[in-house]
């Protein structure tokens, strides 16, 4: 069977992490300020903040942003639930504007479309690794106040060109028009950690609340102390001093993912250039099936630079003659995993009970969720594996001839 994604670990990934075992620190050790620095580097961002998930590190963002009660948090519906939950996990109020028919990512002209004056921050979704119109998204949220956080969680050692702008490609989470970015490493992303996130901003303000936050809000750095120095209980001063400066989480990420990442880190242009390849062999293939829709791009450029976490196809069903569980369980048995990514948020239970969501708010995602198909995508997969999807898809139509 070929899944939909799965992780790809080589036997020096997996000497990384005995040496990590074998070392003195199994957390909180210099393996983790050593992969923040790397990755840093290679998105070129100022700071990184490694946390235990990408959904730690979107909550971290709109908590060192100051995003809260009485705000509101607007996003795509075509993502993973976190890129919402996180604006409830501060007390605001997650929102949802459309997507771009063609990258699936969200739409600047609905964003602006549909404004409301308490929207104080954007998170951008980089949906199957293409990025969002991050210029547009910036345009339309600083000219009224609101920060854009990018969800890059699809999209490490991504980059993209902007349209009218000079230079690109622009890194995905080291651009100009992200005021924070965040990734995740769980093992179907485009590097792995086994589980964890990454949060990175060029404001060392925001970086250094952020690494307070994930640790139980914790300072240990006397220099920063709050305490009074005649203070009767804790006057005494130590090794030992800590203080509770803020309400923290244990969102730590440990040396020995670390130690993952950093290997995996060094192996991202390889990933990299074998999902392009993979991507490319697929859309070929497919040109001529009047019944697929493959994803598009808004610059064709970016064919090169994307990181294509996910490659989500359309398929209309009716025209096939086949339901979408028909289809994948024809391509199951034809040893073909396939995914359904994403069931649009705002449709989910507790968003229709909680806000009042409903169908209708977001038609072209409520569509592209009707037809949407996630093929398998990762750099493991052989040619034979590639040639096994192409041919397994064809087959769903008795009329294709190749």
């Amino acid at each position: 069977m070929i899944p939909y994604g799965r992780q790809t670990i080589s036997e020096a990934d997996i000497a990384a992490v005995v040496r990590a075992l074998r070392g003195d620190f199994l957390t909180q050790g210099p393996l983790v300020e050593e992969f923040e620095r790397r990755f840093a580097e290679t998105v070129g961002a100022k700071h990184a903040v490694a946390v235990n998930s990408a959904t730690a590190a979107l909550h971290l963002a709109l908590r060192v942003a100051g995003i809260g009660p009485g705000d509101r948090v607007v996003t795509s519906p075509n993502t993973f639930l976190a890129s919402a939950n996180a604006a409830a996990y501060v007390g605001a109020t997650p929102d949802f504007c459309d997507i771009d028919p063609v990258t699936y990512t969200l739409d600047p002209v609905d964003l602006e479309a549909g404004w409301l004056d308490d929207t104080r921050a954007v998170v951008a979704v980089d949906y199957a690794g293409q990025s969002c119109d991050l210029p547009e998204i910036a345009r339309v949220a600083r000219a009224r106040g609101a920060i854009v956080i990018e969800d890059a969680c699809h999209a490490v050692g991504g980059a993209f060109y902007a349209e009218g702008v000079a230079g690109g490609p622009w890194s995905q989470g080291g651009n100009r028009w992200a005021d924070l970015a965040v990734f995740s490493f769980h093992p179907v992303k485009t590097m792995t950690t086994g589980e964890g996130g990454m949060l990175v901003t060029d404001r060392a303000d925001w970086a250094e609340l952020a690494r307070t936050l994930r640790s139980h809000g914790i300072v240990r750095d006397p220099a920063r102390f709050e305490t009074a120095a005649d203070d009767e209980v804790l006057a005494e001063r130590g090794s030992w001093s800590y203080e509770m400066q803020e309400l923290g989480y244990n969102y730590r990420l440990t040396d020995l993912q670390c130690a993952l990442g950093l290997s995996q880190l060094g192996r991202l242009p390889e990933f990299l250039a074998r999902r392009r390849e993979i991507v490319a062999a697929y859309t070929t293939a497919f040109a001529g099936l009047e019944w697929l829709t493959f994803p598009g791009m808004r610059n064709p450029a970016d064919a090169a630079t994307a990181s294509w976490h996910l490659y989500t196809v359309q398929i209309d069903f009716e025209m096939l003659g086949k339901t979408r569980p028909q289809v994948m369980a024809e391509l199951r048995a034809a040893g073909v995993g396939t995914q359904v990514l994403y069931i649009p948020v705002h449709l989910q239970p507790w968003y229709r009970k909680t806000y009042r969501y409903g169908p209708g708010k977001c038609p072209v995602a409520e569509a592209f969720y009707a037809r949407a198909l996630s093929l398998p995508l990762y750099p493991s997969m052989t040619d034979a594996d590639v040639a096994q999807v192409i041919n397994a898809v064809d087959a769903l139509d008795l009329a294709t001839i190749r």
